[in-house]
């Protein structure tokens, strides 16, 4: 079911999420088609768990909607439950970023060039995976869901400074989106 996703100013974006409870199988299943239908709807590459008012480490990533930016992400989605990353370059990348519950908003940010992570998938099967260039971006966005931090939190203290304003209003509701949105 299409949820309505969480806007910066809502407080489930902050905190950190718990681990998914992987006994609790037909739930994860309805929260994953959820956090699916949802992001087809918002058209976006990513979305949290937190983004839609659920607290728990599970996040999905779809990469194929790059492909024309990015033609080596045809056919990347993953879904990710209790994502963690074991390993990471020293290697720093740019990258800008935007985010569903952050609307209208897009910043550079530095983050590692590659991670290796160890999740569950939607079987429930453990797997490890290193990921790069931009799949590790859109991993490490929905990530740092889990942990209660957004994109803008980030970026270079002086370009926060610039956005200040931009985020007050839409953690007030003055933004329009073309997705469902709230904010609690």
């Amino acid at each position: 079911m299409i949820q309505p996703i969480y806007l910066y100013g809502s407080e489930v974006l902050r905190r950190k999420a718990e681990s998914a409870d992987l006994s609790r199988k037909e739930e994860l299943d309805t929260l994953i088609a959820d956090l699916w239908e949802t992001l087809a709807k918002a058209e976006g590459c990513g979305l949290a768990a937190p983004q839609i008012g659920v607290s728990l480490r599970v996040a999905v990533v779809d990469g194929d909607v790059m492909k024309d930016v990015y033609p080596y992400l045809e056919g990347f989605k993953r879904t990710f439950i209790n994502p963690v990353i074991v390993e990471h370059s020293e290697e720093l990348c740019e990258y800008n970023e935007g985010c569903l519950s952050v609307p209208g908003i897009y910043a550079d940010v530095v983050r590692p060039e590659w991670i290796k992570v160890e999740y569950y998938d939607e079987n429930l099967e453990k797997k490890t995976e290193v990921f790069d260039k931009f799949a590790a971006r859109m991993c490490q966005h929905e990530f740092s869901h889990l942990d209660g931090v957004l994109f803008s939190d980030l970026v270079a203290p002086i370009r926060r400074k610039m956005l200040a304003k931009k985020l007050g209003r839409i953690s007030q509701g003055k933004v329009g989106t073309s997705y469902k949105a709230k904010i609690k």
